[in-house]
């Protein structure tokens, strides 16, 4: 036996050219990240790493760190993504109760620009082949015989048959709608300028839920956003907390939201209605400038430049149109280093799109109101490499698997001096909406 990581990453003939990752290799408790034709898949565990606290992010890099320094890598292809990966997913809060943490996986499957890969990871001192490789990855896909389904079957939503049914989770509607209201007043007294509410109801279908079938769904029908799974969380975010390849970091802001049902019936394009009420709203853009100024303010001690869109543009999802902004930064050597993922994280986590302003208010002001344990819902979510390089988005539209039957989504938003209450409620519905079309079920 070896404690030492070792890694044999080998070229894979795999056909991403329908869109998304292949569904033969989304299995239900798959470790998943992808976007349009891109993405890593991971299979079993190897390893795992747990915190929770305040240093959540910092025990786990320095758990990863010591990990794969002195690793035993063999990488014939050598993109983001090859070599040992970890997946993870870290809460919301400090004070939360959820395990963050890290997964080490046995195999893992990389599709990027076109491009494909197997990676098998070891810590026992066994020789890996690329046969070995590729028969550990046929094992993991075997079909057990009592299961009827074929792995590449179509991607038809999963279905309830009727008897789904939905329940309001810590606050019924009419509480937390209250809870927006105490959250205006408390803005108005000058003690913060935004603040992020949440809310979860409870999904239960009798007949079960594949996750599998929601992350193929998410993956379809939402190619702009990061279709996420990793210990039964799954969604998929249109925000990107954090991306590093090499010294280069990228981040996608949202603040500012407007549901695309709002546009049926209207005179002219949707777009064109989208700019006029989004783009046009100073509470959105008021709302969205907030957010961009966190998360530039919060890393720009890591960079040597930085650039941001100066102009918000409009991201247009299947649900929702958002205001967006991209921002790119070339990362500082920082006492001969270039900051870690993780680093990085600890420094921005939570930004005020997820959380609001100033952060310490406004995360007082949220365990107070909301009445719930966010767990992973608004953490960070996501993978990174041995090299350095990783993507971290916000868990958001998505949800937690607590049972076979049992789902419980997560929706937030953001709440400022000129937030009415019934219009933040519907705005959570619309922010439903993809998790609970993923289950069959309609809203």
């Amino acid at each position: 036996m070896t404690s030492t990581l070792r890694t044999l990453t080998v070229p894979l003939d795999v056909d991403s050219s329908s869109g998304g990752l292949p569904s033969f290799l989304v299995r239900d408790d798959v470790l998943c990240w992808s976007r349009r034709e891109n993405g890593l898949v991971g299979f079993g565990e190897l390893a795992r790493f747990t915190a929770s606290g305040p240093d959540r992010f910092l025990e786990a890099d320095i758990w990863w760190r010591h990990l794969v320094i002195e690793a035993d890598v063999t990488d014939a292809v050598e993109l983001p993504g090859t070599g040992p990966v970890a997946f993870g997913s870290f809460a919301f809060s400090k004070t939360s109760a959820f395990e963050s943490g890290l997964v080490l996986p046995e195999i893992v499957v990389g599709i990027r620009d076109g491009k494909s890969w197997l990676t098998q990871l070891t810590l026992d001192d066994v020789e890996l082949t690329e046969a070995g490789a590729l028969a550990a990855l046929a094992g993991w896909l075997r079909i057990d015989q009592d299961d009827d389904a074929s792995p590449f079957e179509d991607l038809s939503p999963v279905t309830a048959d009727g008897t789904a049914t939905l329940a309001s989770g810590s606050l019924s509607e009419a509480d937390w709608k209250q809870a927006v209201a105490d959250g205006v007043a408390q803005i108005r007294t000058g003690k913060l300028e935004k603040l992020v509410l949440a809310r979860d109801v409870v999904a239960t279908l009798p007949h079960g839920v594949k996750a599998a079938k929601v992350l193929q769904q998410l993956a379809s029908r939402y190619r702009e956003c990061w279709t996420y799974g990793v210990d039964g969380l799954v969604g998929a975010t249109p925000e990107m907390l954090i991306q590093v390849e090499g010294r280069t970091a990228q981040a996608r802001v949202l603040a500012g939201t407007l549901d695309r049902r709002d546009a049926e019936g209207i005179d002219g394009s949707p777009m064109e209605y989208a700019e006029r009420v989004l783009a046009g709203s100073e509470k959105q853009r008021h709302e969205h400038e907030i957010a961009i100024q966190s998360l530039t303010t919060q890393l720009a001690p890591f960079s040597e430049a930085m650039n941001a869109h100066s102009e918000p543009f409009i991201l247009e999802l299947p649900n929702v149109w958002h205001l967006a902004s991209d921002v790119k930064a070339e990362l500082a050597d920082v006492e001969g280093h270039v900051p870690t993922c993780l680093a990085l994280i600890n420094a921005l986590h939570p930004t005020a799109a997820v959380c609001g302003t100033p952060t310490l208010v406004a995360g007082e002001l949220i365990r107070e109101l909301e009445h719930m344990d966010r767990g992973p819902y608004a953490g960070p979510v996501g993978w990174l490499d041995a090299a350095g390089n990783g993507e971290w988005g916000i868990a958001l539209r998505g949800a937690i698997i607590e049972s076979p039957t049992s789902v419980r989504l997560y929706a937030g938003c953001g709440i400022v001096e000129g937030s009415v209450p019934e219009a933040e409620l519907a705005e959570t519905w619309a922010k439903f909406r993809p998790m609970l079309e993923s289950l069959g079920i309609n809203s």
